[in-house]
């Protein structure tokens, strides 16, 4: 086993081209790499047989837990009747079908169809050439510029690295593109003018939305397209008022709105959809990770009705859709969401999620938001996040040099407890399985305080001494 184990790393680290990692220390050696072998619940389990309490789903996606037999005897049962066959030209499977059914019964009202594809990035990338097709449809072809949020993250494509708000992503790939413009998050911890309550600074946003079409002319844009709660960018909910604002500027310049639901869709807010949960009534909606609860590849585009009947229109005068994937529709992944969902269903994991996580932000709240270290406590549903700041009465930030955040996640896990070191902010995120339990929330909130109190003692020393 030890000579496996050997070898593994070697290919890993010769072979194995690793998102999102840094290229050059983990080729070198230089940077931990961890082969994970198994899960149960929120549990994984890696080579070495340490066990972890998953506090990140994977990346916000494994909502129904780890080792649900459930899921695997579909995807066994369908491989066996059928592995593969295409979508296009009409062609279908029954659990592609079955699952476009089951996603409209539990999709907010109003909307009629959806794509599939595999990942939140394509479904965003179809979303895009959707609304420029709509536009053409109805003779708009100026209208095409897509708005996006400082801080949202919509994927790592062109377009959808564009749309994504967040530095990481665009730096050395020449992005983000022209068609993409960027207006302003609805962080209210880390508004500039300190002096606007929530409703003030909502306001503020839907403000800056509107100064945004109007410096780019009405005329030219198309979408507009936010997460229901900024994920990546700092999980960070929607101050009081905000979506009600933004829909009204929207309305007053015909555009159309896209909510990514990639991370909030199929109960990640104690909802079904985020859109519901906000009050957000959109003309297009994204879905992915909680789809299959990543147990395979799947995304899908919702379109509305009433932008169904301009693509229908599109089609009697253009001929079929020249759009589509390989995989789209993939009987496996199909299987998958459908298990999936029956699951989410009869487990009531909608409902755990609200209740548990109401529990475990409470918790979390009461554990850390007097520490001195301590900005924010933030969340929704089962999404939290902690924001630790320098100094909390006049709110500044750590040097990034420093890497709070990252030695947090670091003594998190040396306890058997992973969670999310936030890109673009010293910021603990949390967003484990739907199926948390209370005890496995004071699991997580435990080894919060402790890593807190770890790294506290540790950068006190440092902090004294720059101030002297």
């Amino acid at each position: 086993m030890a000579v496996r184990d050997n070898e593994l790393n070697a290919w890993d680290r010769d072979h194995f081209f690793h998102p999102s990692t840094h290229m050059a220390a983990h080729a070198r050696g230089e940077a931990a790499n961890r082969i994970v072998t198994g899960g149960e619940g929120v549990y994984i389990v890696d080579r070495d047989g340490r066990r972890s309490l998953d506090a990140f789903a994977g990346l916000y996606c494994v909502n129904v837990g780890y080792g649900r037999r459930e899921i695997a005897d579909a995807l066994a049962e369908q491989a066996r009747e059928l592995a593969y066959y295409h979508a296009y030209a009409g062609h279908g499977s029954e659990p592609s079908i079955r699952l476009a059914k089951m996603v409209i019964d539990r999709a907010p009202a109003g909307m009629s169809r959806v794509f599939f594809g595999l990942s939140g990035s394509d479904a965003n990338e179809t979303i895009i050439k959707l609304v420029w097709y709509h536009n053409n449809v109805l003779g708009r072809r100026e209208k095409k510029k897509i708005i996006s949020r400082w801080r949202g993250y919509h994927g790592s494509g062109l377009m959808t690295g564009s749309l994504t708000g967040l530095e990481l992503f665009h730096k050395a790939f020449d992005l983000p593109l022209s068609a993409v413009v960027h207006t302003e998050a609805p962080y209210f911890f880390r508004r500039a003018d300190r002096s606007l309550d929530e409703d003030g600074f909502s306001q503020y946003c839907a403000d800056q939305l509107e100064a945004t079409i109007q410096r780019e002319g009405p005329d030219t844009v198309a979408a507009f397209i936010g997460e229901p709660m900024l994920g990546t960018g700092g999980i960070v909910p929607p101050p009081a008022g905000y979506w009600d604002k933004i829909q009204a500027v929207l309305r007053k310049y015909d555009v159309l709105l896209i909510a990514d639901e990639v991370i909030t869709g199929f109960g990640r807010l104690g909802s079904m959809f985020g859109s519901g949960h906000y009050a957000i009534q959109p003309d297009l909606i994204t879905i992915a990770k909680g789809l299959t609860s990543a147990y395979a590849p799947l995304s899908g585009v919702i379109v509305s009705d009433k932008m169904w009947r301009v693509l229908e229109r599109g089609a009697d005068a253009l001929g079929a859709i020249g759009h589509g994937w390989t995989y789209s529709s993939h009987p496996l992944c199909a299987a998958a969401g459908v298990a999936n969902l029956k699951l989410i269903d009869e487990l009531g994991l909608v409902d755990n999620a609200r209740d548990v996580g109401a529990y475990f932000r409470n918790s979390l709240a009461e554990a850390l938001a007097d520490h001195a270290l301590v900005g924010d406590v933030r969340g929704d549903g089962l999404l939290a996040a902690v924001e630790f700041v320098a100094d909390k009465g006049d709110r500044v930030f750590f040097d990034p040099a420093l890497k709070v955040g990252p030695r947090l996640a670091a003594a998190m896990l040396a306890q058997g407890v992973i969670a999310r070191a936030m890109p673009h902010g010293d910021i603990l995120g949390f967003a484990p399985p739907l199926c948390l339990t209370r005890i496995e929330a004071d699991v997580i909130v435990d080894a919060a305080r402790k890593a807190v109190a770890e790294i506290a003692a540790d950068i006190r020393p440092a902090r004294a001494k720059k101030r002297a």
